[in-house]
């Protein structure tokens, strides 16, 4: 009896764990990084395994810690939402101190073990779990802003591979960084349009113009214009030692045109099924653009 309360114990721990660090989102998160790695190496900077598994756990840690301190901060508006009741620390299974306990020890954690690939990664690292708690955060009750603002530490993952791999942060870094950066805006904004009513009775300000209409969706089709053009910049070779090939660049190509169509559709409908689908179609264009990106480098 006493080892079956242990193991669900144990597994309720895990669950909580997953959750409070939001484990699908950091897997998704350090899914850039890595690409951003494999972008990053070369014959001066080789592959190693040992800094991927480093950068890997590291990674998660400090997308773990943003989300755990975020969590913290905000149990009492999650309480409010159908959509976060249920996390841990407002539903009362973990307590605001042990959570809070969890991500000091994550945050500590992640950028020691970046620290041992090199000093930049763990000082982008640090400044990527500031902003997000101690500025984004804060914001989100505030001013639609906030997505302009939590857009910097959203981007760093995919540049932060390339400076795990080289130690440099330069034009290669930073094109990976502006092109998660145009990709944060028509993604959050879908998922604040389609989440409009549950961000409405916590006093969240997501969408740009505050409400779900005409201006708010045509910002959302420049953002993803701006996405499109800032993908293709490596193919015209002023992006250092970051550049893909021009067939690589026609997928891209259609990748965005693909992702604009459904920009486009939610201007049209304004519906939140529309803009379910635009998130959709956000995540599998920023997965699929990284993977051509690394296929193309691969392959040339």
């Amino acid at each position: 009896m006493n080892a079956t309360k242990n193991t669900i114990s144990l597994k309720s721990i895990f669950l909580d764990f997953k959750e409070i660090t939001k484990a699908g989102l950091a897997i998704s998160v350090l899914f850039s990084s890595i690409a951003g790695y494999l972008l990053g190496v070369n014959d001066k900077h080789p592959f190693q395994w040992s800094v991927l598994l480093v950068l890997s756990i590291g990674g998660y840690c400090m997308v773990g810690a943003s989300n755990a301190f975020n969590q913290v901060i905000e149990k009492d508006i999650d309480s409010l939402m159908d959509r976060t009741k249920n996390r841990p620390v407002p539903s009362g299974r973990m307590s605001p101190t042990m959570a809070l306990v969890v991500a000091s020890l994550l945050t500590i954690i992640g950028i020691a073990l970046l620290y041992t690939i090199n000093a930049k990664s763990a000082m982008f690292a640090a400044i990527s779990i500031f902003l997000y708690t101690s500025i984004y955060t804060p914001l989100k009750t505030v001013t639609s802003l906030s997505v302009f603002v939590g857009a910097f530490p959203g981007a760093i993952p995919f540049m932060l591979g390339w400076v795990a791999a080289t130690g440099d942060f330069g034009i290669e870094a930073g094109t990976l960084f502006l092109i998660q950066f145009f990709w944060q805006f028509p993604h959050f904004w879908a998922i604040g349009w389609f989440l409009y009513e549950d961000y409405e009775k916590a006093g969240i300000f997501m969408l740009p113009t505050g409400k779900k209409d005409k201006g708010t969706a045509l910002q959302i089709i420049l953002y993803t214009i701006w996405l499109i053009i800032a993908s293709l910049l490596p193919v015209l070779g002023y992006t250092g030692q970051l550049f893909i090939t021009p067939i690589a660049a026609v997928l891209v190509f259609l990748l965005g045109l693909w992702m604009l169509f459904y920009a486009i559709r939610l201007y049209q409908l304004r519906t939140a099924k529309a803009a379910r689908t635009l998130m959709l179609v956000s995540v599998s264009y920023i997965s699929l653009l990284q993977i051509v990106f690394i296929v193309d480098k691969f392959l040339r």
